[in-house]
C-alpha cells in the first residue's frame, strides 16, 4: 500500500478543546483511517507551520482522498495538506524508467 504524509494546523477553537479537554487525537484518528482502508503509523504533534503530522499508510489516493476529506469536514482543522511517499525501492524504479525515458526527451536548444 502507498504511504502518505497528512499535515495539519489546527483551528484555535481546536486546541482550545485540547487544553481544556486533553485527549488522545490519535486513538481518535485510527478509526478514520482503518475505515478507509489504511494504517495510521505515526501521528507526531510538532512544532513550526503544523500542528500535527500523521504517517499513513493507505490502499490508494482515493482512500486517502476520503480520510483526508472526512478530518477536512469535521472543522478541526484550519489547513492542511498530503503528500504522497515513495519507498526507495519506489524511487529507484522511477529513476530508471527515467533513464529510459531521457532518450525521447529533446531538451530546449539554444
Amino acid at each position: 500500500m502507498p504511504f502518505y504524509l497528512f499535515k495539519a494546523r489546527y483551528t484555535a477553537g481546536a486546541i482550545k478543546a485540547m487544553v481544556e479537554n486533553p485527549q488522545d487525537r490519535e486513538a481518535a484518528a485510527r478509526p478514520l483511517i482503518e475505515a478507509v482502508g489504511g494504517k495510521l503509523h505515526h501521528l507526531f504533534f510538532c512544532f513550526g507551520d503544523d500542528d500535527v503530522i500523521a504517517l499513513i499508510e493507505a490502499p490508494d489516493d482515493k482512500a486517502m482522498a476520503a480520510g483526508a476529506m472526512a478530518v477536512g469536514a469535521s472543522g478541526a482543522f484550519s489547513a492542511g495538506s498530503t503528500t504522497k511517499l515513495m519507498t526507495s525501492k519506489e524511487a529507484m524504479a522511477a529513476m530508471k524508467a527515467a533513464k529510459t525515458a531521457s532518450a525521447a526527451y529533446r531538451p530546449i536548444a539554444a
